[in-house]
């Protein structure tokens, strides 16, 4: 039977709670050192067919691995490239709301490039050779790696001295990204490029300033570096982008309206699908849809949050939904989570039956409204 192509009124961003079996044989791998990597390798592939599984049981048509071989939705990526680092350092991490991350720190200690054999080819191989669905894979945007990494970490000196030569230097490591996925058989590739809506946080934007650097240009230079990076794919591959304000044990770091990266956002990435964190105030009001463009974009705004158990109410849902259709054709609207149950390996504060209640209501909350997911 023809499966039908993204993109859907029902998705996920992609990452999932991991399960005990995920957690204890990383463990065992990876602090331990009692594990051989043969043997993590097959409890996350059993882990993995099972979260798929999952997927495909609630009704979704897009199934992701649960980010279940990765620490972190974007270091594991990113320190996977050739001259990119996670080192371990005293002070390092990252503070969210009350809470502070591990203490990895991402540096740059020589130049920039994807390498033909990156890990995380075969991570979308293995989705594809066990889903009836449509495989896709979530990875960093683009900006992550500008955003992430201090200019004290850059050991290549025009990178550090040239902002342009290292925009140049990002865009083209991921262009080859974009090809290598297609070639590994990715029509569906999504890039999490979450720091559109950090520069919307007033508190960011400041300190950003502060660095001497205009965050309204570096929204736009980051618009330009995710649009270049994606430009050259064909035609039947399509890019989703997710975009949230922090994510990390059902905490975050940023608030702030989209109104200032909603042009850049819609009209200058050349994106096909944005994932968009709307499930509390601090996402703002839903009037920077109004700049999607008409035709097949389409926008999922993230109602129903991954940071606490508590269901939903599909009539509220509903409601949202006719307030945004005020703005953009309810057709190019769909609906996802605000973001991943499990952005790094720590996961949300929600149980394993949550996590399923919450995708049984998209799926439900995409037939209500449009009839098919």
């Amino acid at each position: 039977m023809a499966v039908a192509k993204p993109p859907y009124h029902a998705d996920v961003v992609g990452s999932f709670l991991r399960p005990d079996s995920i957690k204890k044989a990383r463990k065992a791998r990876l602090e331990d050192r009692t594990m051989s990597a043969e043997d993590l390798r097959a409890i996350e592939d059993e882990a993995i067919r099972d979260v798929i599984r999952m997927q495909e049981d609630a009704g979704l048509k897009a199934v992701t691995d649960g980010e279940f071989r990765r620490a972190w939705w974007h270091f594991d990526f990113m320190g996977m490239l050739n001259g990119l680092d996670i080192i371990q350092r005293e002070g390092g991490g990252i503070q969210f709301h009350g809470v502070h991350t591990k203490q990895d720190v991402p540096v740059i200690s020589d130049r920039l490039s994807f390498p033909p054999d990156h890990p995380m080819l075969e991570h979308f191989k293995f989705v594809a050779a066990n889903t009836s669905v449509t495989p896709k894979i979530s990875i960093p945007g683009p900006s992550a790696i500008h955003f992430r990494i201090a200019d004290d970490d850059i050991a290549v000196q025009d990178y550090k001295h040239d902002a342009e030569a290292y925009f140049e230097a990002i865009t083209a490591t991921y262009k080859d990204a974009v090809k290598a996925f297609y070639d590994a058989g990715c029509r569906y590739l999504q890039m999490d490029d979450i720091f559109f809506a950090y520069l919307c946080d007033p508190k960011i934007r400041a300190e950003r300033k502060g660095k001497g650097e205009d965050p309204d240009w570096l929204i736009g230079r980051y618009a330009k570096m995710m649009h270049d990076a994606i430009v050259d794919r064909p035609d039947d591959m399509l890019i989703g982008m997710h975009m949230c304000r922090g994510n990390f044990k059902s905490t975050w770091v940023a608030e702030g309206a989209y109104d200032p990266a909603a042009d850049a956002i819609f009209n200058q990435t050349d994106v096909d699908i944005y994932f968009m964190e709307y499930d509390t105030d601090r996402a703002g009001g839903l009037e920077p849809l109004r700049l999607l463009p008409k035709g097949k974009k389409r926008v999922l705004p993230g109602f129903i949050t991954t940071k606490t158990p508590e269901l939903e109410d599909l009539d509220d849902l509903k409601r949202k939904f006719d307030a945004a259709s005020k703005y953009a054709d309810i057709d190019q609207l769909g609906i996802a989570p605000q973001c991943g149950f499990a952005s790094t390996e720590e996961g949300n504060d929600l149980t394993m039956d949550d996590q399923r209640r919450k995708l049984d209501l998209v799926v439900k909350t995409a037939e209500t409204i449009w009839g098919h997911v």
